[in-house]
């Protein structure tokens, strides 16, 4: 059967979550790195990609920031941005001493748990990391400390935890990560280690809990969920489980080109949402591709309105441009 017998079985409705896309931590790396280009010109340096999208990664790559996995990529002398994931101090270290200018894009709310870290760590407190192993922003965090942290994932690794001091232990925990998952390891961590000591503020971010929210809020009312998204990105795979873990069919898409008609046949209402990376651009055209293909009228639900603005870093606001 082709696409267009398919779609002629298509008469679902759409539901828009809400919040979706962008939180104010991605907006303002994204602004760094376009103000450096304005201020400096092309090449800028990016280690790691500044968000874990590809329409955006590839946007600012065409206007001339260049993505490096290493500094000893990057000519001495120029200008080089930390991703929204935070870096180690061993990185910033390195970036110094090789003369890079370096503007900081870090999330302040991953900013925030790498100060909870030096407080812990201050405090004599041996550290367990929550997170993904592999990930930027776990990397950057678990580089907070020069002794290292324990790294669990799931409640299998806790049970396989050993501590040198259970007595003076804390945990904190990657921003991005499901809060349902987040809370069956910390139950974990608590139940083996009473004594275990909590950060001080919320261990998951605002913009991943709303998401959350929403997508569980959405997935009341659909058969079907969409979450716009790039592979790599953890809050964007946190969804589609979270849509999953309802009970509903659920798929993630970098962009409207990767959904297949086959999924919608006999769906009565699809949810779509976004991850705190991916872009309003992306969303309108899923839902265009979706109309096209036979989707019928879009509800977007009320949700909770982020007022969250983050201030630029001082150097980069305050630095001269260099542009002749």
């Amino acid at each position: 059967m082709t696409d267009q017998d398919l779609s002629n079985q298509i008469s679902a409705d759409i539901v828009l979550a809400n919040p979706r896309g962008f939180c104010a931590g991605v907006d303002r790396a994204i602004i760094i790195v376009e103000q450096a280009l304005e201020k400096f010109g092309a090449p800028i340096y990016v280690r790691n990609e500044v968000v874990h999208n590809k329409f955006v990664v590839d946007g600012l790559r065409a206007k001339g920031a260049i993505f490096v996995k290493e500094l000893d990529e990057i000519p001495a002398g120029s200008t080089v941005i930390f991703s929204a994931h935070g870096i180690s101090k061993a990185v910033r270290l390195e970036a110094e001493a090789r003369g890079l200018s370096a503007y900081d894009a870090t999330c302040p709310l991953v900013t925030k748990v790498h100060t909870e870290v030096a407080k812990m760590r201050q405090a004599g407190l041996e550290i367990v990391m929550i997170g993904h192993k592999g990930h930027p922003e776990v990397e950057g965090t678990m580089g907070q400390s020069e002794l290292g942290m324990y790294l669990v994932e799931t409640v299998a690794d806790v049970a396989k935890l050993t501590v040198k001091d259970s007595e003076n232990l804390a945990y904190v925990t990657q921003t991005t990560l499901s809060m349902d998952d987040a809370a069956l390891v910390i139950n974990a961590l608590t139940a083996k280690y009473p004594n275990i000591h909590a950060p001080k503020s919320e261990y998951i971010c605002y913009a991943t809990q709303n998401r959350q929210d929403a997508v569980k809020l959405m997935t009341k009312d659909c058969d079907l969920v969409i979450i716009v998204g790039s592979p790599n990105s953890s809050n964007s795979n946190r969804l589609r489980e979270v849509a999953q873990r309802q009970g509903v069919e659920a798929y993630m898409v970098d962009n409207a080109s990767f959904l297949q008609t086959a999924w919608l046949v006999g769906k009565r209402k699809i949810g779509v949402s976004a991850g705190a990376s991916a872009p309003e651009l992306l969303v309108k055209e899923v839902i265009s591709k979706l109309q096209a293909l036979g989707a019928q009228q879009v509800e977007e639900l009320q949700g909770v309105v982020e007022n969250v603005i983050f201030q630029l870093p001082k150097n980069l606001t305050t630095a001269k441009s260099t542009r002749v």
